[in-house]
């Protein structure tokens, strides 16, 4: 049985358009899949799951359009420890967990924490635009 997939609207329509881009077929495949999970896979994990749906793409072609997705603002390319590069299609700023066994990675459900950006104010000559926070440990399974 399929479940309904809560369609989301793009963040910025316009951007496509300034861009001379479009919402093509693939693009919007690659979307709904990354927001039907939040394990934030990795570029290989997700073309295994746009291929089921469409059997012709390349793994190039998920490659590209999770970069131009992200530069879109549509999907958020998560930089955290460990050599893989991984997606996540909550695009809200929140933080993430990582077992530092099995690599899986979470987001926690705490909002981002003004208090660390105020607490370097004055203390820098950078003008701070935002800040990632990592946790690790072990997940549930690792932890047994």
């Amino acid at each position: 049985m399929k479940t309904a997939i809560k369609e989301r609207p793009l963040k910025r329509p316009d951007m496509l358009e300034h861009q001379n881009l479009r919402m093509t077929r693939q693009r919007q495949v690659i979307l709904e899949e990354l927001r039907k999970v939040k394990t934030h896979p990795s570029a290989d994990e997700l073309y295994e799951k746009v291929k089921r749906r469409l059997p012709r793409i390349s793994l190039g072609t998920v490659y590209r359009n999770l970069e131009i997705l992200t530069r879109l603002g549509e999907i958020q390319h998560v930089e955290i420890g460990g050599a893989m590069k991984r997606f996540d299609g909550n695009t809200q700023n929140h933080y993430h967990i990582r077992c530092t066994r099995c690599a899986r990675i979470d987001d926690v459900r705490i909002g981002p924490l003004k208090q660390v950006e105020d607490a370097l104010d004055g203390s820098t000559d950078y003008q701070i635009t935002g800040h990632r926070l990592e946790f690790v440990g072990l997940c549930r399974k690792c932890s047994k």
